[in-house]
């Protein structure tokens, strides 16, 4: 948790150290139009607030109470098909909508033709970002089971990722092959399940947030209520739908009520302090100043990234190639419709956000 808390609050640093030249190197603005109306773009952001404060609120919280309903229980299958349908929505978060932004930011008119627009540097950010991801995920594994000091015991333990009690052992020499898996000592295979979910749950939470405070600002700057009003009711059905991806991984990480609740606060509040963030700045803030340009598309690019990796990697792929789905050939399928519908919906909504 200390790493996003210090992801946060490099990222507001940033913003707000860009914010000195916003309005000295402002690029030729577009006109207002006929929608500019500040008064009533002030009303739909304090909207906007409450509206996302509270789908993001139930869509990381619901997971978390399916408990206590035995049919969306972690080892039912429609947890299964239901995480499914949110993973769906996270690649589309990456691929519609985070992505376009980044490439639209960086080949802006307003930046210097040299070097923006004579490299795809969205392209290189988001493959760096994903190749870092992966890097921050293998050591973190690395360093927890160093600090664990397991030893091989010639058992080597499949855990599946998408269910607490998708586990499978097999024996061998402590070597193994698998897709989407995580090979462990079976000894172990309870501690490192855990720590493979929580590393989860804290990456994609980071990726989410860096995003989220992004998005929010753009909106909170904006003064065009034809451009708000759709954006607050797209905001409303991402936040809703992505936060139960996450609250699945939270979920699965079982941590202690304090961390869900610390998890929770910090997925719930980002969009909205973004909002808010972006109110105060507007007076400053340009979206077509090259600095602007630069932090956002940059920021979103390394969020693009971040999210694609988790979502194919570490949701989609752990799940898919994990023993639940391959033991249920139906419930593949059903599972592939659940991804389409979730990606397929989120890139609607790209249409308006």
């Amino acid at each position: 948790m200390a790493s996003n808390s210090s992801t946060l609050l490099l990222l507001l640093l940033l913003l707000i150290s860009s914010t000195i030249s916003f309005a000295a190197n402002e690029c030729s603005a577009p006109s207002r139009g006929e929608c500019y109306d500040k008064p009533k773009a002030l009303k739909l952001k304090l909207i906007a607030i409450a509206t996302i404060l509270i789908s993001s609120m139930i869509g990381v919280c619901l997971p978390l109470f399916t408990r206590s309903i035995p049919a969306l229980s972690p080892d039912r299958n429609l947890f299964a098909l239901v995480k499914a349908f949110a993973s769906g929505v996270i690649l589309a978060t990456g691929y519609m909508h985070v992505l376009p932004d980044s490439f639209d930011n960086l080949s802006s008119p307003c930046l210097p033709e040299s070097p923006w627009r004579k490299f795809p540097f969205t392209a290189f950010v988001a493959m760096l970002s994903a190749v870092f991801t992966l890097m921050v995920d293998s050591l973190m594994l690395t360093f927890y089971k160093g600090k664990s000091g397991s030893k091989g015991s010639g058992i080597v333990e499949v855990v599946d990722c998408e269910s607490p009690l998708g586990n499978e052992i097999v024996h061998g020499h402590g070597h193994g092959h698998g897709h989407g898996a995580l090979m462990v000592d079976g000894k172990d295979g309870e501690e490192s399940r855990l720590r493979r979910n929580r590393i989860i749950a804290q990456v994609l939470e980071m990726g989410i947030v860096v995003h989220s405070v992004v998005i929010g600002l753009s909106m909170g700057a904006s003064q065009n209520p034809c451009t708000i009003r759709p954006l607050v009711a797209a905001l409303c059905f991402h936040q809703l739908f992505e936060g139960m991806g996450l609250g699945g991984c939270i979920l699965q990480a079982e941590y202690g009520m304090k961390m869900k609740s610390i998890l929770v606060f910090f997925f719930s509040t980002t969009t909205p302090f973004g909002i808010a963030l972006g109110i105060g700045l507007s007076n400053v803030y340009s979206d077509n100043s090259p600095t602007a340009l630069i932090v956002v598309g940059l920021l979103n690019a390394s969020s693009a990234g971040l999210l694609h990796y988790m979502a194919l990697v570490d949701l989609l792929a752990a799940d898919f190639m994990g023993p639940k789905l391959q033991g249920n050939v139906k419930l593949q399928l059903w599972a592939y419709v659940a991804v389409l519908l979730g990606a397929g919906g989120m890139s609607i909504m790209a249409k308006w956000a």
